[in-house]
């Protein structure tokens, strides 16, 4: 059975096939070789990234080795530049692509690149479906229609700060779970912190230095615990499958605003026992987060690079917390009894080592958790492998064996990518 080939994109932006040399992909900072057992059809929903300053790597199956391709084989006087995939929500990938950076090579934008090829007029990329769930994908919006039922919310309520911020969310960036809040269905976000403690390398919605641009407008306002109910109330009332999220892209840490979140909490509960309330959260403040639960919150989601120190804090670059602050929290909620997930920001070389498996199941056996949400981390990849000093030549078991594991020690462990809705409200 033959490799998918390599693909790469001429001076004009054209992505074209090279079928002398296979598709290949990186774990860390290794390349590797793909077959198409590794591989699925291109996602609905994705696209395709252009990777300029940097040049596609194959494999070369006569020679036996990954080679650049330094030149376009239909115009020698054209650098090819290599191309990569954003996979579409609830999909994740399995390797990274692969690339040789040259010196003039800029930082790449916010978002993860998956490895992609072509087989049989199709692009094929290294990933898989972990969610299947359709809350957002492509041919569930119509934004004619969300352009409507946003004018009609906004214009119900001309003073609520947080609702008109949530319509820019919908029509300016798009944001796929502002678009469900005015479509009136499942998950919705709620903003609330212009602030973080965290000063997370690969943050979308704040970069101080420029280097590269935030992908998220932050949110530049604190909301009154009444304009938080006059957005989560009506949702969670009348919304298949309603649920509200504190801790979205457009925000920094939500625990800041801890007694903001506490009333809030209250007087939506004081309104309606409907739907899921939920927390995305850093985990920074183990005290704020039991205080939370006890409110009411119905679930609550930590997000991790790692579960390993270094690694966490090289990443996440915390300001006033620690580590191990983030694991009390891990374990206050599974002590709350509250519904407990992860967002494990996945790595195609990190990941996947044997030490991070190892340090996961500690984790894991000491709390409750109920599912693993299996992100991909959006960063320029050399930017993290720089950060994380990760070294060539680590094993890796792959993405998929992570998982296997995981679920053959904990078997009520799931796997997905949205939080879940958990039905009518489990808080005393």
């Amino acid at each position: 059975m033959s490799a998918p080939y390599l693909i790469y994109a001429d001076d004009k932006g054209q992505i074209l096939e090279y079928p002398e040399l296979e598709m290949a992909g990186s774990s860390g900072k290794s390349f590797v070789r793909l077959s198409e057992h590794d591989l699925i059809p291109l996602p609905p929903g994705s696209e395709l990234f252009l990777m300029p300053g940097r040049l596609p790597v194959g494999f070369d199956p006569i020679k036996k080795r990954f080679l650049p391709l330094e030149k376009d084989p239909w115009n020698p006087g054209v650098t090819p530049r290599a191309v990569a995939a954003f996979l579409a929500p609830a999909y994740t990938q399995t390797i990274t692509a692969a690339f040789h950076k040259m010196a003039e090579a800029s930082v790449l934008p916010l978002f993860s690149y998956t490895a992609v090829g072509w087989k049989d007029r199709g692009f094929l990329a290294a990933a898989f479906r972990v969610d299947p769930l359709q809350r957002q994908d492509l041919n569930q919006f119509d934004q004619a229609i969300i352009q409507k039922r946003t004018k009609q919310a906004t214009s119900r309520s001309v003073n609520n700060r947080l609702l008109h911020h949530l319509a820019n969310c919908a029509l300016i960036n798009c944001c796929p779970a502002a678009r469900n809040l005015m479509l009136g269905r499942w998950e919705a976000p709620i903003p609330t912190s212009p602030s973080c403690n965290s000063r997370c390398i690969g943050c979308i919605s704040y970069q101080p230095d420029g280097i590269v641009p935030a992908t998220q407008e932050r949110i530049k306002f604190v909301p009154e615990p009444g304009e938080i109910a006059d957005v989560a109330v009506p949702h969670l009332e009348s919304a298949p499958e309603g649920m509200i999220s504190f801790g979205q892209g457009c925000e920094g840490e939500p625990l800041l605003q801890g007694m903001v979140l506490e009333k809030a909490i209250h007087l939506i509960r004081k309104q309606t026992s409907r739907g899921t309330i939920n927390l995305n959260t850093n985990g920074s403040l183990p005290g704020v987060v039991r205080r939370l639960c006890d409110a009411g919150l119905d679930s609550v989601r930590i997000s991790l690079n790692s579960f390993r120190e270094p690694y966490y804090l090289r990443y996440y670059r915390p300001l006033n917390y620690t580590f191990s602050d983030v694991m009390e929290s891990i374990r206050t909620v599974s002590d709350t009894g509250r519904f407990l997930s992860l967002n494990l920001l996945t790595f195609p070389g990190l990941t996947d080592q044997e030490e991070e498996l190892e340090a996961i199941k500690r984790v894991m056996s000491e709390s409750r958790i109920h599912l693993i949400q299996m992100r991909n981390l959006n960063i320029d990849p050399e930017i993290y492998l720089k950060a994380m000093k990760l070294h060539p030549g680590r094993p890796t078991m792959g993405i998929r064996e992570v998982m296997v594991r995981i679920q053959l020690w904990f078997p009520y462990v799931k796997f997905g990518y949205f939080n879940p809705f958990l039905g009518n409200s489990t808080s005393s």
